[in-house]
This record gives structure tokens, sequence and C-alpha cells, in this order.
């Protein structure tokens, strides 16, 4: 018994010793150390968006060992995302990969000793919270302002603290929120804008320079809560423009007649703001909800469809061709609809041949 105890503290010992080797460069850095490694490798985050911002968050975050990455997406790989979406490749748009599982199997190759959890979903109030419960920090790296109103409303709600980020052309934005000491998002941007009132990367287009940057900020202030360095994190929001040689810092200040934080109204968690359609940044294409969260055969789905137009199956998705429009339906009844950025005709073109 005891030869055994001592066979399992040496290979403890090994163990160890090839963490700190793998860390080694980043446990040199003072603010973080053994301890903060320590701290990092039992975290869990959630990543919400696999996009730009997504893909270069969740490398990093894997690269310096956060235990548990909640990876969560709801489209899949196309080519125009290679050009600044850094995990994926052409052989990912090629098979149609869900975003969420090809950015997984690449982490995997670069770290296999932490946890991925791939979650291939549109983030909504129905889940959210499930989502979003079990971690330490939240990670915005979402295409659209609903999504992150949510999120805030989430993380003020569950006191989480959560990182906004976003780049739009060559600029960038990006501050951190811990509900309860610092502004929300609704302190800063009041209300929810109407759609068509600001611009998207569809009609300004998007650099990676811009995304590295916002997406590295975002990082560093995960690895300060992470590690405990609370007050290294930076207390303003900060602004840049590239292209025009620009880096501003401004505060914003906590609101007490704020709708979220202040009076505490979670209008968007309740459902009562929800949409069932939504365009889908940079890309020609619509998502739509089912009504309600079901399990859908797309296996029986092949067969009703098969006389009608074009069908390809695979495990993660079923992919409809009729007329110049694509449909992409996933199990959860959720489809994406190519072809169209009109909403209306999206939901008149998922009611036709999905009628769920």
């Amino acid at each position: 018994m005891k030869k055994e105890g001592k066979e399992g503290k040496k290979a403890k010992e090994q163990k160890e010793i090839k963490v700190w080797e793998r860390y080694s460069r980043q446990i040199l850095f003072p603010p973080i150390g053994r301890e903060g490694q320590k701290l990092l490798l039992k975290s869990k985050a959630a990543i919400i968006g696999l996009g730009a911002l997504g893909t270069v968050t969740a490398n990093s975050l894997a690269r310096a060992g956060v235990g548990t990455l909640k990876l969560v997406d709801r489209d899949i790989v196309d080519k125009s995302n290679l050009q600044r979406q850094i995990l994926f490749t052409e052989e990912d748009a090629e098979k149609m990969l869900p975003k969420a599982q090809a950015a997984g199997e690449k982490l995997c190759a670069i770290n296999s000793e932490i946890k991925y959890e791939i979650i291939v979903e549109d983030v909504n109030y129905t889940n959210i919270m499930e989502i979003i419960g079990d971690v330490q920090v939240v990670f915005d790296a979402t295409d659209n302002l609903e999504t992150r109103f949510l999120i805030n409303e989430a993380c003020v709600k569950e006191n989480i603290p959560w990182i906004h980020g976003a780049c739009l052309g060559s600029s960038g934005f990006t501050f951190t929120i811990l509900p309860g000491k610092t502004a929300c998002l609704a302190c800063y941007m009041g209300e929810l804008p109407q759609p068509g009132n600001i611009e998207t990367c569809d009609t300004a287009g998007i650099i990676s320079p811009a995304v590295n940057i916002v997406a590295s900020l975002q990082v560093c202030e995960g690895l300060k809560l992470l590690t405990k360095n609370i007050s290294a994190l930076n207390p303003k929001a900060l602004y840049f423009d590239l292209w025009e040689n620009l880096f501003t810092e401004f505060k914003i200040d906590k609101s007490d007649q704020c709708s979220i934080c202040g009076k505490r109204s979670f209008e968007l968690l309740s459902g009562k703001l929800s949409q069932q359609g939504s365009s889908l940044c940079g890309r020609n294409m619509v998502q739509i909800l089912p009504l309600n969260r079901q399990t859908l055969s797309l296996e029986k789905l092949k067969e009703r469809l098969e006389p009608l137009g074009e069908v390809r199956l695979s495990k993660f998705l079923l992919k409809f061709s009729i007329d110049g429009f694509e449909l992409m339906v996933f199990p959860d009844g959720r489809a994406l609809v190519s072809g169209t950025s009109d909403i209306k005709k999206a939901r008149s073109l998922y009611a036709r041949y999905i009628g769920v």
C-alpha cells in the first residue's frame, strides 16, 4: 500500500510539472503566477458567438488554460468567415460544420487538457440562464444587439461579470461590466435600438486587425477577473479606430434610472420582446426560430423534402435547396434561410417547407 501511495504521489508530481511547464511563461508573469494559474485551471467561462471575436477569444483562453470553455454559436462555417475567423478552414465550410463544433475540434488539438462544452444553439430567453448559470465570466462575441442586451439582462440578474466587445470596419469598443458595481450596457446605450438604426458589418465591413485588438482586450480583462486581480480591471470603456489612428477611453456612469441595473426590469428575459427571425451579420441569411423548443427528426424531414429539391444531410443539420434559396435546418427546429435578408420571406419559406 505504501509503495502504491508513493507511486501515486510521484505520478501526481510529474503531472503537475507538465502543467507548470506548459504554462511556464504565463506563470512567470507576477500578477498571475502559480496561484493564478491554479485559479484559471479551475475556472469556467462562456463565449457567446464563435465568429470573428469569439474565435480569437477562444483561442487565447484555451492556450491560457482556462479549465472549461462553453462554446456557443448558432451558425455554420462559411467561406466568407475565413478572412477573420481564425479557427476555421475551407474544409469546415465545405462540410457545413457548425461553428461551435469546428471551433471545439481545433481547440482540442491546441489544448486537450481542458474541457469544452459545445452548444450549437441560438442564445435566447429560453436557454440563456442554463448557458451562463455555472460560469465565472461571460465573453460577448455576438453579432447583434438583441443578444447583447439579453446577455446584459441575464448577467445583471445573476450577478455574473461579463465583457462586452464589438467591432465594425476598423474600429472597436469594449468595456467590462461587474453587475452591481459598474454601469451596464443599458446605462450606456439606453433602450434596445430599433432594427435598421445602426450600421452592421453588412454595410460597413470589417478588418481583422480590429477584431484581434478587441478580442485581446476582452481576454486580458477576463484573465484579470479569473485570477482575482480585480483592482487591475479597466474601469473605463475603450474605443479605437485603427484606420484613423485613434485610441480613447471614457467613463460610463452607473445610472439609478437604468431600466436593467437600476429598476431591474428584464423584458428580454421574459420573452416579451423576442423575435422569431433575425438577419445574420455579413450574410444574405436569416435565422428562423420555432415557436417552441423541440427535437426534429432530420431523417424524416429528408424523406419529405427529397421529391421537392436537393437535400444534403449531415449529423449536424439538413440542407435543402430550392428556387435559389437554401434552408439549413437543425435538430432543434431552428433554420438558417440563405438567399434572402427579408425576415418575412424567410419565415414564409420556413412555414412552407418545414411547417413546425
